[in-house]
């Protein structure tokens, strides 16, 4: 067992304090140290996988009002797979505070991808038990934040972003087509065709002409990184 002393430093550089420290306890603890009086985080992770959906999904939509689906589903997927989760639980030293059985710690479980991913949605699980859900968001903003600015800040500048991918293959800049214009004057819907030299074409649909551009050249990057791979 892990000493208290543990689990408080560890509740510290979550900048939580836990009226139940009993749900930080067992949301550490791995299956392999578990028994009748001592329960394993499956549960906990169970509910913290889904209030993590919840809070990304929030955050991606206010990040990029304009976004479709289709371009929002592969960065909450980026946001929320076990390596993004692995590598926020390493940034605040989760793996010094699991309790693990001696199999496990002799094994390296401290360092291992998916027990890291799992007990850090069972953290989040614990901190919304313990204190709500604006306590959870504000814990998931806080660890996140770095990665959701990232993919806020690509998407915000796809147009570079894809002149970018088309220069490091020796393509000229992409060109830009305004296909449709609909709607009334006050609300306007741009139809805007993305092309790439290669004959490589996306549209896509915005409130502005800039925003249709900009959204279809984040389809179009990713119809060829689909296509071929990610090149970078």
């Amino acid at each position: 067992m892990r000493p208290a002393a543990d689990l408080a430093a560890f509740a510290a550089r979550l900048g939580h304090d836990f009226r139940r420290p009993e749900l930080l306890r067992e949301a550490l603890t791995h299956a392999s140290i578990a028994g009748p009086a001592r329960p394993d985080n499956q549960r906990l992770e169970f509910l913290g996988d889904r209030v993590l959906g919840l809070v990304v999904a929030e955050a991606l939509l206010s990040a990029d009002p304009e976004a479709p689906e289709g371009l929002l589903a592969p960065r909450f997927n980026a946001l929320v797979r076990r390596e993004t989760c692995a590598e926020v639980a390493r940034a605040v030293g989760l793996g010094e505070a699991l309790r693990l059985g001696r199999s496990e710690m002799l094994s390296g479980g401290r360092r291992k991808e998916a027990l890291l991913a799992d007990a850090m949605e069972a953290v989040i699980a614990a901190v919304y038990l313990d204190a709500g859900l604006a306590a959870a968001r504000a814990l998931v903003l806080r660890l996140w934040g770095p990665h959701i600015a990232a993919l806020a800040a690509d998407a915000r500048d796809a147009k570079t972003a894809l002149q970018e991918w088309a220069q490091a293959r020796g393509l000229p800049p992409p060109a830009y087509r305004e296909v449709a214009r609909e709607g009334p004057d006050h609300a306007p819907a741009f139809t805007v065709e993305a092309r790439l030299a290669t004959g490589a074409a996306a549209r896509a649909q915005g409130a502005s002409k800039r925003a249709a551009e900009q959204a279809a050249a984040r389809a179009l990057r990713a119809l060829v990184d689909g296509g071929a791979g990610r090149d970078g």
